[in-house]
């Protein structure tokens, strides 16, 4: 699907606030309601927006986060997926080119909880070796 300057700029719109109303995206694009609606719909449609998500403010987040940068051995990559679904702090898991072949990230309430985790992926069968980057501050969040 072929989108344009002004799907980009709705898009744009819908993801600093992803509840603004029809209305006013049309306002702020210069363009009728119905336009904003019909092109909502076929984005949708067409698969470029999948959804809307929610997103948490930092007071209700888990207090800790981290990457987890994790190199694998050949063709461990389904094996060491499964043992990451299995561990629920882990929220995103991203193949990556380089030196690492997977980035972990991992959300935990405790620094114990974290520990724990972080030793699970180390020793996760098909792990080669891992490298972990406790997050300490948030200087910039555009969302997801």
């Amino acid at each position: 699907m072929q989108i344009d300057e002004t799907d980009h700029a709705l898009i744009a719109l819908l993801q600093e606030n992803a509840r603004l109303p029809v209305a006013t995206l049309a306002r702020k694009l210069g363009l009728a309601r119905t336009t904003v609606q019909a092109r909502l719909d076929r984005l949708e449609t067409s698969g470029v927006i999948t959804g809307y998500s929610l997103r948490l403010s930092a007071d209700t987040r888990p207090a800790l986060r981290a990457t987890a940068l994790v190199s694998i051995e050949p063709r461990s990559g389904p094996t060491v997926l499964a043992r990451l679904k299995s561990l629920p702090q882990v929220r995103r898991v991203h193949t990556t080119s380089g030196r690492f072949d997977l980035i972990v990230m991992i959300e935990a309430e405790t620094t114990e909880a974290l520990d724990e985790t972080l030793d699970r992926i180390g020793e996760a069968k098909g792990v080669r070796s891992s490298e972990s980057l406790i997050h300490l501050s948030t200087k910039l969040d555009r969302g997801h």
